[in-house]
C-alpha cells in the first residue's frame, strides 16, 4: 500500500498524515494515521480503517498544544486525554503545529457564537456519588453570584445618584452665571463651571462603560456558568475513572495472585510475584506483547547417571558432614571473647528488643511530590519521612550480616569451591530482606557513623561511615573471630522513571578469609521498586553477580532473573554455576533471592542443541540430587506493622550506650520518626539538613582559602611546582574519620579502608575527633 511520507491538505480543513505516537513502555512510539476535520483530531492505525474504526478523537477547542523538542509535541484536553506525538523531522511537526492551531482557533469561535445564541443555562445536579461536594460547590457559586449581583444594584443606585446630582449641580451653576457677576467673583464661576462641565461629561463616559460592562456581563454570565458547571462534571468523572481503574487494577492483582497460587501449588512451585505491567491505551484485542523479560536459561540441569553416586560418595558424604560438622563446631566453640576476658563469661548477653512502635498512618499525597522528581538523582531531593523507615543507609548495610553464618561455615572449608558457595549464598541472603521493604532509609549525614557489636553473641564487629555526600557514599568494615573479614564502600545512584523506581548499588564487597587467605569480591544487582504512582509498591532484583576468588582464580556467575508476567517459572529466581580456574563447572546453585538457595554438585557436563531464537548452544550439567544452603528466616509476629523490618533490623536502631555521638541510633529526626510524631521528625530532618550545608559552606570556604595561601607559596616553592600532587593534597573537602581512602590492590578502584582505633576509642570512652551533626 503506497503511503504518503508527510502530510497533505486536501480540501476544506481536513489535515492528515503519518505521526508516531506513544503507546506504552512496552512499545514505545508506534507510527499511526491521524486525520484532522471540522476541529476533532482523530488516528487510527492504518488509513484503512478510517471507514469503521477510529482508535481516539481529541476536540481541538478545549485542548492544549506544546511542543517539546524538535520533533516531539504533546495535544491534551485538560487531562482525560494527552497525546504523545513525533514527527518524523522538525519540518513536519511544525507543518502539524500550524494546522493545529488553526483548526483550534477556528474551532473556539464556533464554540463561542454557539453559546452566545445557545438556550438558557439551566445547572443540572452533581452525580450521586459526588452530591454533597456537588452541592456544596453549587451553593458557593451562589453566594458568588448573589454577590455579583448586589454590587450590581450598588451601581445602579450610584450611577441614579450622580444623574441626579449633577443635573442639580449644573442647575445651581446656570442660576449663579445668569447673576451676571462681574470681577474676580466671575471668574471663578466661569471657571467652576467648566470644571463641573468637565466633570459631568466624564461621569458620563464612567456610567456608560458600567452600563456596557453589566451588559456583557449579563450576556456573559451564562457560559461562564456553563464552563464552569462542565469543569465540575469533568472533574467529577475524571475522579470516577480513576476509582474505577484503581479497583480494576486491585482485581487483577488479586486475581492474579489467586491463579499463581494455584498453578504454584499443582506444580509444587513457589508463589508468582506481582500484577501486569502497564497495558497499551488502545484496544488489548491486538496488542502485541513483545516478552524482553524472560530469557531462556543458559543452561540445563538433569538427574545424573546412578554410576556417578557410587563414584562420588566418599566425596559427597564428606561435604555433607563438614556441613554437619560446621554447625556443630559453631555451637560448641568457646567465643574469643571470653578468653580476652574470663570475666565477661559470668555477665549475661544483651537481651535485645523484639518490637518497635507500629507504624502510624500518615496520608500523603505521592504524587504531589514525586512528580517533580522524575529523571532526577533522588539523593539530592529532600523528602519527607513518609517515604522513609526508621533506620539510616548504614543501618541498612548492616542487615546483610543477617545471614553471618554462612561466612563462619565458609571459614571452616577446606575445599575452596565448597567455600565459593557459601559465599554465593551470603551475596543472594543480602536481598531478601527487601522483598517487603518498601520504604526508603534515611541518607546519612557526613560523618556519621553506626556499629554493630555482636561480638559477644556472634563474634563479629561492624563499623560503618558515611566518607561522602553527594555523591552518597558509605563504608563498611566488619571483623569476625571466626576468621573472616569483609568490606565494602557503596555508592548508591537512584532514578526515578515515572512508574518504577531504580537503585543501582555501585561499588565492590570484599571477603577475605584469614584461614587460607582467600580474598573474594563481587558487587551488587539493581533494585527496582514498581508501581510509585499506581497500585500496591513491589520490589524486584536484577542483573548478574560475578563472585571471583582472586587466590584460586575460581569464579561464580549468578543470575538475578528479572520478573516477568509473562514467565512460567518460579518469580524471584537466581542461578548460578560454580567454576573453577579452567572453568569446569564443579556446583550449580538454584533458588530465589527471597526464599532458599540450594547447590547440586556436577558429575558432568555437555553442549546440548541449539537454541531456535538465538542460534546458542546450552550447556547440561548432570547433577546429583540438590541441597539446601541457605533459607531465609520467618519475620517476628507483627512485621506488617513494623515495617517489615527482620528480628536484626528491630534491634538496629535500638539506644544502646558507649556508642559515638555521631551514631545513627543518636539521630534525632530517626528517632522522632520510629516513635511516631512524624511531624516533628520532618521539622528536625529539615533542621539537620540545613546544619549540614552550613558546614559545608564553611568547609569550602576554609579550602577556599588554603587554596589561595598555597598558590601564593607555589610561587617560591620549587617543590610544589615540579610535584602538582602536592598541591592538591592539602585541599581535600571531607576527611573520614575512621576510613582513610587509598587504592585497592586487588580492583585498582580508589576506595575508603578501615584505618583503626574505633574500638579502642569506645573502650577509652574517648571521642574528641567526632565532630557535632545532631
Amino acid at each position: 500500500m503506497s503511503e504518503p511520507k508527510t502530510p497533505t491538505t486536501p480540501a476544506g480543513d481536513t489535515y492528515k498524515g503519518w505521526v508516531f505516537k506513544w503507546t506504552n513502555y512496552i512499545k514505545g512510539y508506534q507510527r499511526r494515521w491521524f486525520v484532522l476535520s471540522n476541529g476533532l483530531l482523530s488516528y487510527y492505525r492504518t488509513q484503512a480503517e478510517m471507514g469503521h474504526t477510529c482508535r481516539g478523537t481529541i476536540n481541538l477547542a478545549t485542548a492544549t498544544i506544546t511542543v517539546d523538542d524538535a520533533c516531539n509535541f504533546v495535544i491534551s484536553n485538560g487531562g482525560a486525554q494527552t497525546y504523545h506525538l513525533k514527527a518524523s523531522c522538525e519540518v513536519e511537526r511544525q507543518r502539524w503545529i500550524t494546522a493545529l492551531e488553526l483548526a483550534k482557533a477556528k474551532a473556539a469561535n464556533m464554540q463561542a457564537e454557539s453559546d452566545d445564541s445557545g438556550d438558557d443555562f439551566s445547572s443540572s445536579s452533581p452525580p450521586a456519588a459526588h452530591g454533597q461536594s456537588g452541592a456544596a460547590q453549587n451553593s458557593e457559586v451562589q453566594s458568588a453570584l448573589r454577590t455579583l449581583g448586589s454590587k450590581v444594584e450598588d451601581l445602579t443606585t450610584c450611577n441614579d445618584l450622580i444623574s441626579k446630582h449633577g443635573s442639580a449641580l449644573q442647575r445651581s451653576l446656570t442660576e449663579l452665571d445668569s447673576l451676571r457677576l462681574t470681577g474676580e467673583a466671575g471668574d471663578k464661576i466661569r471657571q467652576v463651571t467648566e470644571r463641573a462641565t468637565l466633570f459631568r461629561i466624564t461621569s458620563n463616559a464612567m456610567i456608560n462603560a458600567c452600563r456596557d460592562f453589566l451588559a456583557l456581563a449579563q450576556a456573559h454570565s451564562k457560559r461562564w456558568q456553563k464552563a464552569l458547571q462542565a469543569e465540575r462534571e469533568q472533574r467529577v468523572r475524571l475522579e470516577e475513572t480513576l476509582e474505577q481503574l484503581a479497583k480494576q487494577h486491585n482485581h487483577l492483582e488479586r486475581a492474579f495472585r489467586g491463579a499463581a497460587q494455584a498453578n504454584a501449588s499443582a506444580d509444587s512451585k513457589s508463589t508468582a510475584g506481582p500484577g501486569k505491567g502497564e497495558a497499551s491505551d488502545e484496544d488489548e484485542d491486538d496488542n502485541e506483547f513483545f516478552d524482553a523479560m524472560e530469557e531462556n536459561p543458559e543452561f540445563i540441569t538433569v538427574p545424573a547417571d546412578p554410576q556417578f553416586h557410587k563414584r562420588s560418595s566418599s566425596n559427597v558424604s564428606g561435604f555433607n558432614s563438614e556441613m554437619c560438622s560446621d554447625d556443630q563446631s559453631l555451637n560448641e566453640e568457646p567465643l574469643a571473647m571470653s578468653q580476652e576476658s574470663p570475666s565477661q563469661e559470668l555477665v549475661p548477653l544483651k537481651k535485645r528488643r523484639t518490637r518497635i512502635p507500629d507504624k502510624p498512618n500518615y496520608s500523603l499525597n505521592l504524587w504531589s511530590i514525586m512528580k517533580n522528581c522524575i529523571g532526577k538523582e533522588l539523593s539530592k531531593i529532600p523528602m519527607p519521612v513518609n517515604f522513609n523507615e526508621p533506620i539510616s543507609m548504614l543501618q541498612r548495610l548492616s542487615e546483610d550480616l543477617e545471614y553471618h553464618e554462612l561466612l563462619d561455615k565458609a571459614a571452616k572449608c577446606h575445599s575452596s569451591l565448597e567455600q565459593m558457595c557459601y559465599v554465593a549464598a551470603f551475596s543472594v541472603s543480602s536481598y531478601s530482606t527487601t522483598v517487603h521493604r518498601t520504604g526508603k532509609p534515611f541518607n546519612p549525614l557526613l560523618g556519621e557513623t553506626y556499629e554493630l557489636d555482636r561480638r559477644r553473641e556472634s563474634g563479629y564487629r561492624s563499623l560503618c561511615e558515611q566518607v561522602s555526600h553527594h555523591p552518597p557514599a558509605a563504608a563498611h568494615h566488619v571483623i569476625s573471630d571466626r576468621g573472616w573479614t569483609l568490606r565494602q564502600e557503596i555508592t548508591v545512584a537512584s532514578k526515578f522513571r515515572g512508574k518504577y523506581l531504580s537503585i543501582m548499588p555501585l561499588g565492590t564487597i570484599h571477603a577475605i578469609f584469614g584461614k587460607n587467605n582467600h580474598h573474594y569480591t563481587w558487587k551488587k544487582v539493581t533494585t527496582t521498586v514498581h508501581n510509585i504512582i499506581v497500585g500496591k509498591l513491589w520490589i524486584d532484583q536484577s542483573g548478574e553477580i560475578d563472585i571471583v576468588n582472586h587466590t584460586t582464580g575460581d569464579r561464580c556467575h549468578l543470575k538475578f532473573a528479572p520478573y516477568s508476567y509473562f514467565s512460567r517459572d518460579v518469580a524471584r529466581k537466581v542461578t548460578g554455576v560454580v567454576m573453577d580456574k579452567d572453568g569446569k563447572a564443579h556446583y550449580v546453585l538454584s533458588g530465589t533471592w527471597d526464599e532458599k538457595m540450594e547447590l547440586s554438585r556436577v558429575m558432568q557436563s555437555s553442549r546440548g542443541g541449539e537454541n531456535g531464537t538465538e542460534g546458542k548452544q546450552k550447556t547440561v550439567y548432570q547433577t546429583l540430587k540438590a541441597r539446601e544452603v541457605w533459607r531465609r528466616n520467618p519475620l517476628p509476629d507483627g512485621a506488617e506493622t513494623m515495617y517489615f523490618f527482620t528480628a536484626l533490623a528491630l534491634t538496629l536502631n535500638e539506644s544502646e550506650d558507649g556508642v559515638a555521638p555521631t551514631d545513627s541510633r543518636r539521630r534525632p529526626d530517626q528517632r522522632l520518626m520510629e516513635d511516631g510524631r512524624w511531624e516533628e521528625a520532618n521539622t528536625e530532618k529539615q533542621r539537620l539538613e540545613e546544619k549540614q550545608r552550613s558546614v559545608r559552606r564553611e568547609r569550602e570556604r576554609e579550602a577556599a582559602s588554603q587554596r589561595t595561601s598555597s598558590q601564593s607559596e607555589d610561587a617560591v616553592d620549587e617543590d610544589c611546582l615540579t610535584d602538582p600532587s602536592l598541591k592538591s593534597a592539602h585541599h581535600d573537602s571531607h576527611q573520614a574519620i575512621w576510613f582513610e581512602r587509598c587504592e585497592d590492590r586487588i580492583t585498582g578502584e580508589h576506595i575508603h579502608i578501615y584505618k583503626g582505633g574505633y574500638w579502642e576509642a569506645k573502650d577509652r570512652g574517648s571521642w574528641e575527633g567526632c565532630p557535632d551533626i545532631f
